[in-house]
C-alpha cells in the first residue's frame, strides 16, 4: 500500500468562535467541479484534514484535560484518523463523520461539540459528562475529504496487496474506477468505505464473498473501515456495549413529504430489517443484540430537539427512506451489534451547494447530536414512545 506513515500535523491555535468554526482555505482545490448546470462552489469555508489536526491540538490543549485526542489509525495515504473522548459516563456514544469526503459539515459540527463540551463549564454540560462518554472521530475518510470525493484513495492491486488470498477474485462491488464531470476514479480509483463493514467485527476477507452486493456485508478492506471497526471493538472490550452509534451524512435535495419545504436533514434508525422479523431471518444470530426499538427513541430524541427552534429551516426535518438492507454500512453492522444508531443526511452535497448555507446546516447537526447526549444523559430517551418514529414526516423524493 501507500506510505502509512503519518503525515506531519502542524500545532498551530485555530480561532473558535462561540460555536461556528473561522473558515480556513482548505488543502484541496478552491472550487469543485461545475454541477450538472457548470456551476462552481467554494468550499474553502470546510475544514481540511491539516486544519483538523491543528483544531484538535488546540481543543484538546484549551480543555485542560477534557478532551483527549489520539491517532486511531491512518488512511491509505497516511494521513491520521483521529479520536477524540470526552465525559466519563457509563453510556458511551461513538459518532463520525466525513466516512464520504464530500459530505463535510458533520466535521464541522464535530468540532464544535467537542470545543463546547471542552471548555463550557455549565450544569446542563457537566451533567452530560457525568453520565455519557463521548468518543467522536471526525472526518474518518480524509483521503477522500482532501479529494472531495465520496470514495477513499487505494486501488484494488493494493488491497490485493494486504490481502494476498483475494489474487483472482472479483474486485468488490463498490470498487470506483469510473470517470464523470466530477471525478476521475478511472486514474485514481478508490471505494465506498461505507460499504466495507460487516457485521462479524472478526471477518477476514474471503475471495468467495467478492464481488458481493449492497444487500450483502463488507469486507474490512480499507484502512478506514478498519480503523473504525477497530475503534468500535475497543470501546466495546471497555464499556460492554457501544449504546449509541451516530453517523454524520448528506444526501440530495428533497421536500418534506405533505409540504414545499426543502428538506434540511433526514434522521434514520432503520439500516437492516430486524433479526426477528420474516425479512430479517439471515440475521438470526444477531436477535438478541438488535435492538431497533431503542435507535428508534434516539432518532425521535434528535428530532424533537430540532423542532424546538418552532417554525424554521430547522423545522424542516424527515425520515429517510425505511425498508433499507445494509449490513455493509457501519451503521448496519453496528445496530446488529446493539448499538441505537442514528443517520444524519443533510442536503447537497458540496457538488450541488459547496459551502452555501453551511452554517445553518452544521446548526441542525449540532442541534440534534444534543437532542441525543442531553436525553441520553437524562435517562429521558428510555421514556420515549417509539411509535413516534412513524410520526416523523417522510422524505419526497
Amino acid at each position: 500500500m501507500k506510505n502509512k506513515k503519518a503525515l506531519s500535523a502542524a500545532c498551530g491555535a485555530v480561532l473558535l468562535s462561540a460555536g461556528l468554526l473561522t473558515p480556513v482555505p482548505a488543502v484541496s482545490a478552491d472550487t469543485n467541479p461545475g454541477t450538472p448546470v457548470n456551476q462552481t462552489y467554494s468550499v474553502e469555508g470546510f475544514i481540511s484534514h491539516e486544519e483538523l489536526s491543528r483544531t484538535l491540538d488546540r481543543i484538546e490543549k484549551s480543555s485542560q484535560g477534557r478532551v483527549d485526542v489520539h491517532t486511531a489509525g491512518y488512511s491509505n495515504s497516511g494521513r491520521e484518523i483521529y479520536t477524540a473522548r470526552v465525559g466519563h459516563g457509563e453510556k458511551v456514544i461513538l459518532v463520525q463523520s466525513e466516512i464520504h469526503g464530500n459530505e463535510k459539515t458533520g466535521t464541522t459540527a464535530l468540532l464544535n461539540m467537542l470545543q463546547q463540551l471542552g471548555s463550557n463549564g455549565s450544569k446542563e454540560i457537566q451533567s452530560i459528562l457525568n453520565e455519557v462518554t463521548i468518543v467522536a472521530m471526525p472526518m474518518v475518510n480524509p483521503d477522500a475529504s482532501e479529494l472531495n470525493r465520496r470514495g477513499n484513495d487505494l486501488s484494488w492491486h493494493e488491497v490485493v496487496e494486504d490481502f494476498p488470498q483475494l489474487n483472482g477474485a472479483s474486485p468488490s462491488w463498490n470498487y470506483y474506477t469510473y470517470t464523470n464531470q466530477y471525478w476521475d476514479y478511472k486514474s485514481n480509483p478508490g471505494f465506498d468505505v461505507n460499504r466495507d463493514f460487516n457485521p462479524d467485527l472478526n471477518y477476514q476477507p474471503s475471495p468467495e464473498d467478492f464481488p458481493g452486493a449492497s444487500s450483502k456485508p463488507g469486507w474490512y478492506i480499507t484502512p478506514e473501515a478498519q480503523t473504525i471497526r477497530d475503534v468500535y471493538q475497543e470501546l466495546m472490550d471497555e464499556f460492554g456495549e457501544v449504546d449509541v452509534f451516530i453517523d454524520l451524512h448528506h444526501q440530495g435535495e428533497y421536500f418534506v413529504e405533505g409540504t414545499e419545504d426543502k428538506v434540511t436533514l433526514s434522521l434514520s434508525g432503520n439500516f437492516v430489517p430486524d433479526p426477528a422479523s420474516e425479512a430479517g431471518q439471515k440475521y438470526t444470530e444477531y436477535a438478541d443484540t438488535y435492538d431497533g426499538e431503542f435507535s428508534k427513541q434516539l432518532n425521535v430524541a434528535a428530532y424533537r430537539a430540532l423542532q424546538t427552534r418552532g417554525n424554521s429551516p430547522f423545522d424542516h426535518i424527515s425520515l429517510y427512506p425505511q425498508d433499507l438492507d445494509l449490513p455493509g454500512t457501519a451503521l448496519g453492522s453496528f445496530a446488529l451489534n446493539g448499538s441505537g444508531t442514528v443517520l444524519f443526511e443533510v442536503t447537497g452535497q458540496t457538488q450541488s451547494y459547496g459551502q452555501k448555507k453551511r452554517g445553518q446546516f452544521v446548526k441542525a447537526v449540532e442541534m440534534g447530536i444534543y437532542g441525543i447526549l442531553t436525553s441520553v444523559a437524562s435517562g429521558e430517551v428510555y421514556e420515549i414512545d417509539e411509535e413516534a418514529y412513524g410520526d416523523i414526516p417522510k422524505t419526497k423524493r
